[in-house]
């Protein structure tokens, strides 16, 4: 389980990173609403010492475990659909409010990351025939079925894309590529033109309302546009260096509460009010820097499980900060997903970290040239 590693191999420059961009998290999170700080603080301490305990555990004992991992994860999201907790029309939850509460779909990240790098390691010679991939698309389509049922569309996008990705480096044929990318261009057109038809099948209202709201903002500005339109005038008016952090006069955003739950999906909109432009660019710098960590990892990892496992974090950590920032600045249609590190959610941060604990692993059995 354990192996002899040489301390000089360990990455630390990815360390520092997760700790800057986790710092900095505490902070905004402070900024946003000072009451989550102190359940932040403890679960960012237990997580960092997992990660760094995590990171000394080799992949390959991990990876040994691929199948009571994923059954554990299937367990979680039928209890969620049977047992979970609702909030605002959404059972994503397990526990308590009064206690705890954790977000399974947040730990299909990091578990189906394992399960589907387990996976196409072993099928590296067979990646493009029809009976691999079919088996592929089963494993990958059960828990997102359960994600979906939630229902938590934004989650199922965002697990859906870090699979492809991993098939993508796994070897999947440009052939099959294009052929996906072609049949996906009329079902987008058919897509938009049933959203506007009454009572579409599959899909919440709230669910419809967002994606019309970001198709024709001008008819939704007051209802459901104006989230996002709150978080734009935030990130604007903090210009060029912000207004200072912990700032509560009414000129803000934060204070006059325009934003509701800023702390978790919007925590983008406290950054760009209170540490302006430059301090916005940093946080961006800061997780894209943390995204080429790992796939420089990938690219020099000793074999296909390590490669993959790193591909599929840089992967998660890229395109969720991508997703929530878009959002944050009105360029996606608004959807729930956290900023890794940043925003409030200790099942995120928990995933994240777990995640991040496995790469600093995999680059310390990194290829000898």
């Amino acid at each position: 389980m354990l192996k002899k590693y040489h301390l000089r191999n360990y990455n630390f420059k990815l360390l520092f990173l997760v700790l800057a961009a986790t710092i900095m998290g505490t902070l905004m999170i402070n900024s946003a609403d000072s009451s989550y700080l102190n359940k932040q603080i403890v679960g960012l301490v237990i997580c960092l010492i997992g990660m760094i305990t995590l990171s000394l555990i080799d992949y390959k004992f991990i990876r040994k475990f691929h199948s009571i991992l994923y059954v554990i994860n299937i367990i979680l999201l039928l209890c969620v659909i049977f047992f979970g907790t609702s909030v605002n029309g959404a059972q994503r939850w397990l526990g308590s409010e009064n206690f705890i509460t954790i977000q399974p779909s947040e730990f299909t990240k990091i578990i189906m990351i394992i399960c589907a790098a387990h996976f196409l390691a072993d099928h590296k010679e067979t990646i493009n025939t029809f009976k691999t991939l079919a088996e592929y698309c089963v494993i990958c389509a059960i828990p997102l079925i359960l994600i979906v049922a939630q229902p938590d569309l934004s989650t199922t996008i965002d697990v859906f894309f870090i699979l492809f990705m991993m098939l993508f480096v796994a070897g999947l044929s440009y052939k099959i590529i294009g052929i996906a990318f072609l049949c996906t261009i009329p079902l987008a057109g058919s897509f938009l033109w049933y959203i506007k038809q009454p009572n579409p099948l599959f899909l919440k209202d709230y669910q419809v309302q967002r994606i019309l709201a970001f198709l024709y903002p001008e008819d939704y500005a007051s209802t459901t546009q104006y989230q996002q339109d709150n978080s734009v005038m935030a990130i604007g008016s903090g210009q060029l260096f912000g207004k200072g952090l912990n700032n509560s006069t009414l000129a803000t955003v934060k204070d006059a509460n325009l934003i509701s739950e800023q702390q978790t999906d919007f925590i983008f909109s406290v950054v760009g009010e209170e540490l302006g432009f430059v301090g916005s660019v940093l946080l961006v710098v800061i997780l894209g820097l943390i995204v080429l960590q790992c796939i420089g990892t990938a690219r020099k990892a000793s074999d296909n499980m390590g490669m993959l496992i790193a591909t599929g974090v840089a992967t998660l950590i890229g395109f969720q900060s991508f997703i929530n920032i878009g959002v944050a600045t009105s360029l996606l249609p608004n959807t729930g997903i956290p900023l890794p590190f940043i925003s409030y959610g200790l099942s995120s941060l928990v995933s994240s970290c777990a995640a991040i604990g496995l790469v600093i692993n995999v680059s310390l059995q990194r290829r000898k040239y």
